[in-house]
């Protein structure tokens, strides 16, 4: 006789196994955790600064790129980083809401869940109702939209398009119909947001045209941030697989995987390797600190890919890879 949950769509399956037993519909879990939210501690989950490292640092770059090029207007800096910080707030709050949705935050079972993925929690948790996650996501996405808008319109026209391609990629990495993070293209929309677009992006605010300078040196950047997602996807490979977020971990397979997400930060040293030939200042080699924490974690993740308490550690390097190159690459930057 078959086992009744194996007919269960993914959501439904997923609902099962949080809740033991019971499928409880998707929407309707959420929007009973009323009593029990907590708007200001899930709010500040979703703002955490630690989740939004990837973006400080490509901010740095950018800044870094720009105050060897000249002054720094510190009001519109601050401008660009408000922007850039609601718009990642956005994400992560639409997100939530998405990934409820499709079972998948909720099928993480508990001993895959690790301190940098699995979703931020605030549904599963109960900090927030599926209503007030959604405010904060509209909320969030205004702000960064009329921060936006106010560099476009007084001080950089030019900066108008890049808002609308990080906006979009920012919506749709977890909206329909494009559905980035759920069809293999997160990695991608993470690897151009957090390496070129957000690193010329605050360049162009500050010095008024794109340098082909930044440009390249954000692109190992944006490859370390990408490999970081990457590996953040191995403890919910599970989870993600059965809820049909296939992403390309589980297209791949955790083997694979692993020596794809070596290859993403060998790639990333390399390119670095090459900066000073294609006119970039030499003193950007001082990024190669963070191939230390970088290769150690590689290592790490092709020896025990399946085993998440172990990949735990090779995360925390990740992070810490991307933000070393960051602060070596623009630290030199400015030195130089």
């Amino acid at each position: 006789m078959r086992n009744k949950t194996s007919v269960l769509r993914p959501p439904q399956r997923a609902a099962t196994w949080a809740t033991g037993g019971s499928a409880v519909g998707p929407r309707g879990a959420a929007d009973r955790l009323d009593g029990r939210a907590s708007l200001w501690g899930g709010f500040a989950r979703l703002a955490d600064p630690k989740i939004s490292l990837a973006s400080f640092a490509s901010i740095f770059l950018g800044v870094a790129a720009a105050s060897a090029a000249g002054p720094l207007h510190a009001g519109w800096l601050a401008v660009t980083v408000l922007g850039i910080f609601a718009i990642e707030v956005a994400k992560n709050a639409a997100g939530e809401v998405f990934d409820w949705d499709s079972g998948v935050d909720r099928a993480v079972a508990a001993a895959d869940r690790s301190p940098f993925s699995g979703g931020k929690r605030v549904l599963v948790d109960g900090l927030l109702t599926r209503r007030q996650t959604w405010v904060i996501a509209a909320a969030a996405y205004a702000v960064g939209i009329a921060c936006g808008l106010a560099i476009a319109l007084a001080r950089e026209p030019a900066v108008l398009w890049l808002g609308l391609a990080g906006v979009s990629l920012a919506c749709f990495y977890h909206a329909p119909p494009l559905r980035l993070a759920y069809r293999g293209l997160g990695e991608l929309a993470v690897a151009l947001v957090y390496g070129p677009m957000i690193a010329t992006g605050t360049y162009l605010v500050q010095v008024g045209r794109v340098d082909g300078g930044i440009l390249l040196a954000s692109l190992p950047l944006g490859l370390l941030v990408a490999a970081f997602l990457w590996i953040n996807e191995f403890p919910d490979y599970r989870a993600d697989a059965a809820c049909g977020k296939r992403n390309l971990v589980v297209r791949l397979g955790r083997r694979t995987a692993s020596r794809v997400f070596a290859a993403l930060v060998l790639t990333a040293f390399l390119v670095l390797t090459l900066l000073p030939l294609l006119g970039v200042p030499g003193s950007v080699l001082v990024g190669w600190v963070g191939a230390v924490p970088g290769l150690w974690a590689a290592g790490r993740l092709v020896r025990s890919h399946d085993r998440v308490p172990r990949i735990v550690p090779a995360q925390a390097m990740t992070l810490l890879a991307f933000v070393l190159y960051a602060l070596g690459a623009g630290g030199g930057w400015l030195a130089g």
